[in-house]
C-alpha cells in the first residue's frame, strides 16, 4: 500500500490550491475540476476537508466521472492509463488534471467536454 492512499487530502489541497494560483486560475476552477472528478460539491469537499479525510476514504466515498477514463498522459513519468492500482489511477487522474489546469488548458478541455 503507498503512504499516499492514508495520507489525508487535506493535507494536500492546499498544495493544488498553490499551484494553480501561482500559474494564474483559481482555487474555484480547481474546485470544478475536483467536482467534475469526484462529484463532490462544495459543501461535501468542505466537509472532506476539515473531516482530515484520506485519500483512500476520498475516492471510496466518491463517484468518478464515467468520462475520467479520457484522462490519458504521464503524470511523474508515469502514464495515467496504465496505472494497475484503481486507487492510485484515481489519485494519478487528480494530479493529471490539475496539472493541466495549472498549465493554462482551457476548462472545456481539462474537463473533457
Amino acid at each position: 500500500m503507498s503512504r499516499i492512499f492514508t495520507t489525508s487530502f487535506a493535507s494536500v489541497y492546499p498544495h493544488y490550491v498553490t499551484k494553480v494560483e501561482r500559474k494564474g486560475r483559481t482555487k474555484a476552477e480547481l474546485d470544478e475540476v475536483i467536482e467534475w472528478l469526484t462529484g463532490f460539491d462544495e459543501p461535501a469537499l468542505r466537509d472532506h476537508l476539515s473531516a482530515g479525510t484520506t485519500f483512500e476514504d476520498f475516492f471510496a466515498a466518491a463517484q468518478l466521472n464515467p468520462r475520467a477514463s479520457l484522462i490519458t498522459g504521464t503524470v511523474c513519468g508515469v502514464r495515467v492509463e496504465e496505472v494497475e492500482d484503481p486507487l492510485m489511477q484515481q489519485i494519478r487522474y487528480l494530479d493529471k488534471l490539475v496539472d493541466e489546469l495549472a498549465k493554462g488548458r482551457p476548462m472545456d478541455r481539462v474537463l473533457r467536454a
